[in-house]
């Protein structure tokens, strides 16, 4: 089977939410149409974190025909997690503890995540709206290791 990964990150705070996230459904349509099965991997530390999850799942129960999975990659184990691990199992298809990241100090464990996740990648999904932070740090590495990068903020750049 053709797998098709797809990460997603973005600021804590996203501008302009109504408009990213139409961007971000009909990109959604698009993979999950015409991709044979796509892997979308995401986080749970901000506004865009969230905002995609929720559109992913929207999207798949809309589309879908069982050629998706959602999957929370966690920089470690954090006590939300441990504390209610059957309602994270309930809404996402897998929970991953990074390895990588569960290894190094944790100021800078989401940005290790991040980037095992972009080298995973096929396709790297963000919403820079700011020339600065992490989130444009991982954009940034992302484009160096060649990635395809779609920033559904770039209007605002």
């Amino acid at each position: 089977m053709d797998i098709y990964t797809v990460s997603f990150f973005g600021h804590r705070e996203v501008e302009m939410e109504a408009e990213i996230e139409s961007r971000l459904e009909r990109l959604l349509h698009d993979l999950i149409t015409r991709k044979q099965y796509v892997e979308f991997l995401v986080g749970r530390d901000g506004e865009f974190d969230l905002l995609a999850a929720s559109a992913i799942r929207r999207a798949v129960n809309q589309y879908g025909c069982g050629n998706t999975s959602l999957i929370l990659v966690l920089p470690y184990t954090k006590a939300e997690y441990r504390d209610n691990e059957q309602s994270y199992l309930d809404y996402y298809d897998e929970v991953e503890i990074c390895a990588d990241s569960s290894e190094v100090h944790y100021k800078s464990a989401i940005q290790v995540r991040n980037r095992s996740m972009v080298d995973r990648s096929d396709l790297v999904v963000c919403c820079i709206q700011h020339k600065s932070g992490g989130a444009y740090r991982t954009m940034q590495y992302a484009e160096k290791q060649g990635k395809q990068v779609r920033n559904l903020a770039d209007c605002q750049l």
